[in-house]
């Protein structure tokens, strides 16, 4: 019984955490929607667009080399209250004005427009890892798809609020209308603060009677590296100029673009909590991959849709399935370290992910520029069916040997 109070401090904490999820994910589905066109009303060129958010990834990717490491050795709540006090001053200078030089240091600090799900950005590495310190091996596939589910849900009322500028237009006309939404961004990351600070890191050292060979854990990390660039790679050509794709395509604004991305990330939600109790059942690996294959299906059909109403149609039931799996897959990657790596191994991944993501964006931004409006969708349906092919060669052995993941088919209901 004498752990009883450290069980209660790690549910404590869990919750809080999936709270700052939620919290964060708002102001993020604002910008999401709500960036991309704001530059776009300034007289931002596609190139132009897709430069910035190729230097915010290049930005946040250089953070995290530091961040993920720093937190195993200095703990983590320190990390994220630094992450939102920035936001909080980014989004004040974006308020401000709208002058270049202000948005560029706005929005790398910020990494605004870059649809993270309510993740810490750069810092999204030392959440996970305390998220997985305070969970039991055997549930943290539904711990993480629950919390990937809150951060989807959190986007949806973000991307939603996002139509307010077609509505107070005739007020503030012009680019002038999206400025107040960085109001709702500073004031999502000052709640988050406020639960953060009322937030403990755990004194207790979780058991770690199975952690694997130093060296054989390093493999692992690499692995887990490797596989997840060549994922990043094709959310690079997407997915951060998604928005855009919908003003030059269909000639269509926030009022209807918010609405569909809302939809979007509302049952990417639902997925991932469906995705949560399916892996319950030891599967996690096909699971994954089973929902992933469907979604690149429709990613290849997306560019071909002749409306808008059937490319918001396939927009909706493609995020469903391919950021419905998100959390399952953080789950069985921070299974295969110890604690004391978490943080590093997070880094790796998030690291080689936004690298190989960097320059999708400019190259997007280019080929849509040249009216290439299906190239990037294609390149990225290859990549990500290559993905899957290499996730399920690698992963599947893993999910059999790992101590912790057969933790997780131990306690599946029978």
């Amino acid at each position: 019984m004498s752990d009883a109070p450290d069980a209660r401090d790690d549910t404590r904490s869990r919750r809080r955490l999936i709270l700052t999820r939620a919290l964060r994910s708002t102001g993020q589905g604002v910008l999401v929607v709500d960036f991309p066109l704001y530059l776009d009303a300034l007289g931002w060129s596609g190139v132009e667009i897709g430069a910035l958010f190729t230097g915010i990834i290049i930005t946040q990717a250089a953070l995290t080399l530091f961040v993920g490491p720093l937190s195993d050795r200095y703990g983590r709540r320190t990390f994220l209250l630094a992450y939102d006090t920035l936001l909080v001053g980014c989004a004040a200078l974006a308020l401000a004005t709208p002058a270049g030089w202000a948005l560029i240091l706005a929005a790398l600090g910020g990494g605004f427009g870059r649809g993270m799900n309510g993740g810490a950005g750069p810092f999204s590495p030392v959440e996970q890892a305390w998220l997985a310190r305070v969970t039991p091996a055997h549930r943290r596939g539904a711990i993480f798809s629950l919390n990937a589910a809150v951060g989807a849900f959190g986007m949806a009322a973000g991307a939603l609020a996002a139509a307010l500028p077609a509505i107070w237009q005739a007020a503030l006309p012009g680019a002038t209308a999206y400025r107040p939404m960085f109001l709702l961004v500073a004031g999502a990351a000052i709640a988050t603060l406020g639960v953060l600070l009322s937030l403990h890191e755990p004194s207790h050292q979780p058991p770690a009677p199975s952690a694997p060979p130093r060296g054989e854990e390093t493999r692992r990390i690499a692995k887990i590296a490797a596989v997840t660039a060549i994922n990043g790679a094709a959310i690079g050509l997407v997915t951060p100029l998604l928005t855009y794709w919908f003003l030059v395509r269909f000639g269509v604004g926030p009022a209807r673009i918010g609405p569909v991305l809302a939809a979007s990330f509302l049952c990417a939600g639902l997925t991932s909590l469906a995705t949560g109790r399916l892996v319950r059942n030891g599967h996690l690996v096909r699971t994954v991959v089973l929902i992933r294959a469907t979604a690149v299906g429709l990613l290849v059909a997306l560019p071909l849709a002749p409306t808008f109403a059937i490319a918001a149609g396939l927009l909706v039931a493609r995020s469903a399935l391919n950021r419905g799996t998100a959390g399952a897959r953080q789950a069985l990657e921070l299974s295969l370290v110890s604690d004391a790596r978490r943080g590093l191994s997070a880094t790796a991944s998030s690291l080689a992910r936004q690298s190989a993501r960097a320059f999708g964006p400019l190259a997007a931004g280019a080929l849509f520029g040249g009216g290439f409006l299906g190239v990037p969708f294609y390149i990225a349906a290859g990549l990500q069916a290559a993905y899957l092919v290499i996730y399920q060669r690698v992963f599947a052995r893993y999910e059999k040997l790992t101590p912790e993941l057969r933790a997780v088919r131990d306690h599946a209901p029978r």
